[in-house]
């Protein structure tokens, strides 16, 4: 009887992690697509980062031309189906259109997913690998800025090769984001599309180790760095080796292609982080069975960095948050396993020199959480090692690039994606690196067709 158990809470869980969002029903999408005004200057394709002619896609599906449709979305977006799922439209296109201002927007993005849902389930050809130009071009990681940039260079007739570290390619798509946002079988999809235009992607390959960066150099016409980021940074309190303390994204990534069981956080799980990282981790934890979830950040709910929608979403899943709180220790048992945390309370102080409010330790204010888990979800390293394997000039590990150019201090190397956002430089949303992945293809394009414009 107890593998019987276990099968069916291993059911129950996998059905936790079962994508929210039911795709719209043909008539929905009809009635949805016949409330669009059409506007002739739709400030929802300027509220766009890849531009997608949203009035466009949406009136061809009002006419019954789906693959019309799906064709405007993905030529204008290489990842639109994932970014029918991902990006907060709400903010951005949704929050752009002008029935905002009578009745309430128009579902772009459950409009955008009905149409490229039909392309997956279809299967149909979107577009075409271009005719070989004899030139070859490595791309350095395969989430959505290079598969972007990918896409583009192979249209336009380059042997395109991408160098992935991890066993899949896909990124973030595949690693980082929630199954229940984005399920694998999307990125999937969208990987295939890219692959069926020729574009060799070597997994399991980590530059630096598998191939060095200067052979890629000396092998290719031009190099793109489309790699994101790497693990969440130590807290730097005592204990935080302890059997129990997860990286955000490892924990997520473990969602995403391990087993899914109730034991890998327990019943009660703190949070350190408030951004949307931190909301992933928590929310996977709730789906994963914990009872207590509680987000800790030590300064306001008004400095926090998720999204709003984001924030609201966790709040519906019984997520607690605790402001103006800090860990200061990790309290484990005999066996090495946690069993609690030491925080203290905060207090906004001056302004340090990035204009935020410093936070404070209150003395005096400590107090312990009975844990069974903690998730750190403050940030994400870089990939300092890399970046500098290939001579680029950086800053803390975010490339310098021209920002008109995308070039880097290397003139045969382009960098987009995660590896130029920070430092108050970009948004890294995952449409954001798209639209820089589609960039670097266009100004390498440019470049390489004018050899002698190239210093």
């Amino acid at each position: 009887m107890v593998p019987i158990q276990e099968n069916a809470m291993t059911a129950q869980l996998k059905r936790n992690f079962v994508e929210m969002n039911i795709r719209m029903t043909k008539n929905e999408a009809l009635e949805e697509a016949n409330r669009c005004l059409y506007c002739y200057d739709a400030p929802c394709i300027k509220a766009c980062p890849t531009s997608i002619p949203i009035p466009n896609f949406i009136k061809k599906i009002a006419s019954g031309n789906i693959k019309g449709s799906a064709m405007t979305i993905m030529e204008a977006n290489p990842i639109g189906a994932s970014c029918a799922r991902v990006c907060p439209t709400e903010e951005l296109c949704e929050g752009a259109c002008v029935l905002n201002a009578s009745t309430k927007p128009i579902k772009i993005g459950h409009l955008q997913r009905y149409a490229t849902d039909w392309a997956m389930d279809s299967d149909v050809e979107l577009f075409k690998q271009g005719q070989s130009n004899g030139l070859k071009i490595a791309i350095v990681g395969s989430g959505p800025a290079g598969l972007s940039a990918a896409r583009e260079l192979s249209r336009f007739g380059y042997s395109v090769t991408i160098f992935e570290a991890e066993a899949k390619a896909g990124g973030l798509g595949n690693y980082g984001i929630v199954s229940f946002r984005l399920p694998n079988n999307v990125v999937d999809w969208e990987i295939e599309q890219v692959i069926k235009l020729g574009v060799d992607i070597k997994t399991n390959t980590r530059v630096g180790v598998d191939i060095s960066a200067d052979d890629i150099l000396a092998r290719y016409d031009s190099v793109i760095l489309a790699v994101g980021m790497g693990s969440v940074p130590k807290l730097g309190i005592e204990g935080e080796d302890l059997a129990g303390v997860h990286d955000a994204i490892e924990f997520v990534k473990q969602t995403k292609i391990g087993s899914l069981t109730e034991e890998i956080v327990g019943k009660r799980v703190a949070v350190i982080g408030a951004g949307n990282t931190a909301i992933d981790g928590a929310t996977c934890a709730v789906r994963l069975g914990a009872e207590q979830v509680e987000i800790l950040y030590r300064r306001t709910e008004k400095e926090m960095t998720a999204y709003k929608f984001e924030y609201e979403f966790a709040k519906q899943d019984g997520v607690g948050f605790k402001w103006l709180t800090a860990p200061k220790r990790v309290i484990g048992d005999e066996t090495g396993k946690v069993v609690g945390l030491e925080c203290v309370k905060m207090q906004l102080g001056e302004p340090g020199v990035d204009g935020r409010q410093r936070p404070e330790e209150v003395k005096g204010s400590e107090f312990v959480m009975e844990l069974d888990a903690i998730i750190k979800a403050i940030g994400q390293t870089r990939f300092i090692q890399l970046i500098e394997a290939f001579g680029l000039q950086h800053t803390n590990g975010v490339v310098d690039i021209d920002e008109t150019t995308m070039q880097t201090s290397n003139k045969k190397v382009f960098a987009c994606g995660d590896v130029v956002f920070g430092n108050g430089q970009g948004e890294a949303m995952v449409v954001t690196a798209a639209q820089q992945g589609k960039d670097a293809a266009y100004i390498i394009h440019e470049r390489l067709r004018k050899p002698s414009e190239i210093a």
